[in-house]
């Protein structure tokens, strides 16, 4: 029974997945496969990080048609890429560039990594130089 379940499980999750890319006349596997990796990695710009390929969104759909229009018409990767980019800023790309711009995205995470450090050690060396100078208990005057 459970083999059942999960095999009907399965072709639900297949289903969408071929949903998602819809039916597109390729004119043969190297173009789709083509068309794969370029939406692969391109950010769906409605949805929370999923790729353009596999979003379901209506704006993802009308991406996907354009990348392919474009595709039919001769345009290269990185002219694809760049007509995005141009329309909907490095967002829309998964591994964006790095430039002045974006430094904070690039290196915000380890500039707080290193800064949450440094206070860790800070806070550990005040707690230990106050317990170095601090009488010892039992030492109160009464």
């Amino acid at each position: 029974m459970r083999h059942w379940l999960f095999a009907i499980m399965m072709l639900v999750l297949i289903s969408f997945a071929a949903h998602a890319i819809g039916p597109l006349p390729f004119r043969n596997n190297a173009e789709r496969l083509r068309f794969q990796n370029l939406t692969s990695q391109l950010r769906c710009l409605v949805c929370q990080n999923e790729s353009l390929a596999s979003s379901n969104a209506k704006l993802a759909q009308d991406l996907r048609a354009l990348v392919f229009k474009m595709m039919q018409a001769g345009k290269t990767n990185p002219q694809i890429k760049q007509y995005l980019v141009n329309r909907y800023s490095d967002y829309v790309l998964y591994d964006p560039p790095l430039k002045p711009s974006n430094y904070a995205l690039w290196f915000g995470p380890f500039i707080f990594l290193i800064l949450g450090g440094l206070g860790v050690l800070l806070y550990l060396r005040r707690r230990t130089s106050s317990a170095a100078t601090a009488p010892p208990p039992g030492d109160d005057d009464w």
